[in-house]
């Protein structure tokens, strides 16, 4: 992976409609989604040099849009040519794709509704470690932080918005700098929600326990986890969760598209079981569900 940085970077990506030379991407200072946070994003693993669920993430930035108020100029099918395009262009076996979507710089006003949609679609080598997990180190999480996951009627806690990541990354780094690796943020009832930028499953008494989420974002591995958990009956439960309930789980895992899915050790002074064996099982489905899926679209 390349430790430059990314406006640096040598490639291509590819910008409303056409594949241009990294380097030479340009958005004006002015732009809507700069200052205003009216932009969306999606993030998609690849494996095997190839999008995994691509089609699920992209009708998901879609639907993000839509709650901000604006629609992609671009269909769902479009874009996954656009991203086989730029792949073609630019190869890449094990990596991450960014799709985003922003107002553009015609209007910097609040009410902007005649502001154009603009479009990009970036990817890059990035590791992953779902095929060699065991070596992976687990995560310490901490819950004593000053923000929480908002009200929905405060903002658009089911899109995939950038106006939301700013509680997330100031959260991450307050966790970070008590010395632990990220936050499980509570919601704004006092409910355990998530990590910074992951979904939180607890295993009580070998059943799955994730919180129900009604004010974050529903993760594509989230769903997919609780479908390969079903399918390997072990019962699922999504349900509000307080923070006392820790104390009765015996593992704790974090999923996500970057994340993939994440063992934790410990949350604040609580410890839990490392790669516990309901997680394991878990991993190993979701591993051959990846391989199956990326031999399928080979």
């Amino acid at each position: 992976m390349s430790l430059l940085p990314f406006d640096q970077k040598e490639g291509y990506l590819w910008l409303n409609g056409e594949i241009v030379v990294w380097k030479d991407a340009a958005i004006h200072p002015l732009t809507h989604g700069l200052h205003y946070a009216s932009s969306v994003f999606e993030g998609v693993r690849i494996y095997n040099g190839q999008p995994f669920l691509l089609t699920e993430h992209i009708e998901r930035l879609h639907q993000s849009a839509k709650i901000l108020g604006f629609e992609l100029s671009y269909s769902t099918d479009d874009m996954i040519a656009a991203t086989h395009d730029l792949l073609a262009k630019d190869p890449i076996d094990v990596g991450y794709i960014r799709h985003f979507a922003w107002r553009g710089s015609e209007r910097l006003r609040i009410y902007a509704p005649d502001t154009s949609t603009r479009l990009g679609i970036a990817a890059w080598a990035f590791p992953t470690t779902l095929f060699n997990i065991e070596t992976k180190q687990p995560l310490k999480l901490t819950s004593q932080i000053s923000w929480r996951k908002p009200d929905p009627t405060t903002a658009p806690t089911v899109s995939k918005a950038a106006c939301l990541y700013p509680i997330c990354f100031m959260s991450k780094h307050e966790a970070v700098e008590q010395g632990f690796d990220d936050a499980l943020m509570l919601d704004y009832r006092g409910l355990i929600a998530e990590s910074t930028a992951s979904n939180v499953f607890l295993i009580v008494d070998g059943a799955v326990h994730t919180p129900i989420p009604d004010c974050f974002l529903n993760g594509i591995t989230r769903q997919t986890i609780i479908k390969l958990a079903k399918q390997l009956e072990i019962p699922v439960f999504e349900r509000h969760i307080q923070p006392e309930e820790l104390t009765q789980a015996q593992e704790v895992f974090l999923t996500g598209t970057t994340c993939e899915i994440e063992s934790i050790s410990q949350i604040d002074e609580q410890p839990f079981e490392s790669f516990g064996p309901v997680t394991m099982r878990l991993i190993e489905a979701y591993r051959d569900f990846v391989t199956a899926q990326t031999a399928a679209n080979g």
